[in-house]
């Protein structure tokens, strides 16, 4: 869910886990190179595992009757998205969230030709933790794990576009700017989903991930109320980054404002 992509990992941070570069729309890789792939495959990886860990959890809760708790449900999602961060976040950005890739394209931190492939896997990767998940735990019961509005539609929408602006205004902070302390990247994005999650799960389900809602829904044949979580984090992550944006008043470095001053 994070970040998501793009790390700021351009040599100006200490220990930066994230790749996004200031501007990689210039970037002259073309769409089907191996490094592309490379990129492609620790997003399929990285979702995948967030995905497992996250509506993994929530199986066990249902089946060991509340044993984990939302807030252990929530603390599992976080650091799911934390780890994940600092395992691939060097390779692909760790956007592991369509939204989140959605967003660091339109404000042009993140080349279009490249977000197709990025959905693709890590809608696919849903899909298959969920299909792993359905098959090895509780086939009893089958509980769904996808998302489903607790209430009315608008409540969960307005919900999923206030906690995803949230969530992608702390990526766009810690992933894309030299100001920000890059190696404390993953702790912040996963703790930041740790609080969406603890308030907001029992309210929208605390998506923030079309793909996470997107690959349940698949294996499961439950549709209702998808278009919530595909709408509302897509506006919300796409309002969090353009919203930080506006506070970016210079792309230069700390350290480079910081020598600048010194020597005069």
């Amino acid at each position: 869910m994070v970040n998501g992509h793009g790390g700021a990992a351009n040599g100006h941070h200490h220990g930066v886990t994230l790749n996004i570069e200031k501007d990689d729309t210039k970037d002259t890789i073309s769409t089907f190179t191996r490094q592309y792939s490379q990129k492609l495959i620790a997003e399929l990886f990285a979702t995948y595992f967030l995905i497992f860990a996250g509506c993994g959890v929530i199986m066990v809760n249902i089946d060991k009757k509340n044993l984990v708790g939302q807030p252990g449900i929530a603390i599992v999602w976080g650091s799911a998205v934390m780890v994940m961060v600092y395992a691939v976040g060097h390779v692909s950005g760790a956007h592991i969230n369509p939204a989140v890739t959605i967003a660091f394209a339109s404000c042009k931190r993140f080349p279009w030709r490249e977000v197709p492939g990025y959905v693709i896997v890590q809608i696919l990767a849903s899909i298959l933790a969920s299909g792993t998940l359905r098959l090895i735990l509780d086939r009893k019961h089958d509980p769904f794990v996808g998302n489903d509005p607790p209430g009315s539609d608008i409540q969960s929408l307005v919900t999923e576009i206030i906690i995803t602006f949230y969530l992608m205004f702390v990526i766009t902070a810690v992933a894309t700017d030299d100001r920000a302390t890059g190696q404390l990247a993953g702790v912040a994005i996963g703790s930041t989903v740790v609080l969406n999650a603890m308030f907001a799960g029992p309210i929208s389900g605390a998506s923030m991930n079309p793909a996470r809602s997107i690959g349940p829904a698949l294996v499961w044949n439950k549709y209702e109320g998808l278009w919530v979580y595909i709408l509302g984090p897509t506006v919300g992550a796409i309002g969090g980054a353009w919203a930080y944006n506006t506070l970016r008043f210079t792309d230069k470095p700390l350290s480079e404002k910081t020598k600048g001053t010194s020597q005069q």
